[in-house]
């Protein structure tokens, strides 16, 4: 058999698809680490995601169940600090968000007051940014971020509610937050829940703003307007 017959039998070689692979796979743990870990710069997060953050979750395919009830707007902090001080935290409270956004309320009140507290997010966008912003200020260990559809949950251990929602979408939760425990607290930012009348309604006046800030506080079980 000649060296010429020999050399058509070779097999041909095969495309570099391993190293391509590989690569693949270190960009996609890279991604994962800096959506995961990398700290973002106080309890006001950014309250848009990343260029990578947007990248890897879609490539990862990640994205919320089903398109979110409302556009994430954060909440001023001057306004979480007010609303948890009206939630008269305790230490053996736990605070659920709603909606949680980036997740301030929740960082807030462990870093502020010491309690346990939940965030919820339909978004997984959103609740990568609330777990880097809970590492980022030292509260890792007293806070969840939960990535869930508010009206299918289960938070029934809460003893303090946050939402910044919309009045629909309060009403559509009166069901289950009637449930909670009396003495339970309810806040709300701007929007009301009609057919609960609220125990107060408290103002901010933002420099720089024609109309104040609203604040509705409710204890579980309230009375019907």
């Amino acid at each position: 058999m000649t060296k010429l017959q020999l050399s058509t039998r070779r097999q041909p070689r095969r495309p570099d698809s391993l190293r391509r692979k590989i690569l693949f796979g270190l960009l996609l743990v890279s991604a994962t680490t800096f959506v995961c870990y990398f700290p973002l710069t106080d309890i006001g997060a950014d309250p848009e995601p990343s260029y990578l953050e947007r990248v890897w979750f879609k490539v990862a395919g990640a994205r919320p169940p089903r398109e979110p009830d409302v556009v994430f707007i954060p909440t001023p902090q001057t306004v979480v600090d007010r609303m948890l001080e009206l939630a008269e935290l305790k230490p053996d409270d736990v605070l659920y968000d709603l909606g949680c956004g980036d997740g301030r309320f929740v960082v807030t009140a462990a870093k502020k007051y010491g309690v346990r507290a939940v965030g919820m997010d339909i978004n997984p966008l959103r609740v990568a940014q609330s777990r880097r912003n809970a590492k980022t200020n030292g509260v890792t260990r007293l806070v969840q971020f939960v990535q869930a559809d508010i009206f299918e949950a289960d938070f029934s251990e809460a003893t303090v509610v946050t939402l910044y929602l919309l009045p629909e979408l309060n009403v559509r939760l009166m069901p289950k937050l009637a449930q909670l425990p009396p003495g339970t607290r309810i806040l709300s930012f701007e929007f009301n829940m009609r057919g609960a009348k609220p125990l107060t309604v408290s103002a901010i006046h933002p420099e720089g703003r024609a109309e104040p800030y609203r604040i509705f506080k409710w204890v579980v079980p309230w009375e019907s307007e």
